[in-house]
């Protein structure tokens, strides 16, 4: 395939790589990679871009949870941007170790909460549970409210409906504000919540006695 703008493709990559781990809006997006142009083009003329991009595998999104029994309301259906590989999108957009580490801020401009390592650290462990899940025969998905108002980074789903729940947290240490969405979801779905984990950086894994499980992210293994 011959790509006859490349630094087209090369601006919505970059802008897709700084939104990262973020369910930031197609207008967003379009906007970020279409700096400078007072013309916007419209949805039909760039979702190529997208597409050729998916096609390619460099993006890889993670598609909304949609539970089939009506139990959650104001359910968001917007995917999670990831590429296919998070160290791809620091070199996109021109991270070294560094950089990262001090939060500097740089690329397109992408609304975002928290710094870009914590973003690439979620992207980083939805690769792996991506390869995981699939080899188990399940879907991985997201879930996150109309507003933000309750979200849940990760969700792995079986083929009888009944879900992983997985937050990821760029830290050692879990305290009860970082579970508080994985106990507001156990209220509202139950049984159907198999277990809820916190990934994170800390040294070993255990188990909190509200039940939810912590593993750090360098004890992931098949």
């Amino acid at each position: 395939m011959t790509v006859r703008r490349p630094e087209t493709l090369r601006r919505w990559i970059a802008a897709y790589a700084a939104a990262t781990a973020t369910t930031a809006s197609y207008e967003t997006i379009r906007d970020a990679a279409t700096g400078g142009q007072h013309d916007k083009p419209s949805r039909s003329a760039t979702q190529p871009w997208r597409d050729v991009l998916e096609r390619l595998w460099i993006l890889d999104p993670v598609p909304a949870w949609l539970p089939t029994q009506n139990y959650l309301s104001r359910l968001a259906q917007v995917p999670k941007h990831h590429l296919a590989d998070p160290a791809l999108a620091a070199a996109i957009l021109g991270f070294d170790a560094d950089a990262l580490l001090q939060g500097t801020q740089a690329g397109p401009r992408i609304p975002r909460s928290g710094l870009l390592l914590g973003r690439l650290f979620e992207s980083l462990v939805t690769l792996s549970l991506r390869v995981y899940a699939q080899a188990a025969e399940s879907q991985l998905r997201h879930l996150r409210l109309h507003g933000g108002s309750q979200e849940v980074d990760l969700i792995i789903e079986r083929s009888d409906r009944r879900i992983i729940a997985v937050e990821v947290k760029l830290s050692r240490t879990v305290d009860d504000d970082d579970v508080r969405h994985l106990h507001w979801l156990r209220e509202k779905i139950g049984t159907d919540l198999l277990d809820a984990v916190v990934i994170n950086t800390g040294p070993e894994a255990y188990r909190r006695k509200d039940g939810i499980a912590v593993v750090p992210a360098a004890l992931f293994g098949p």
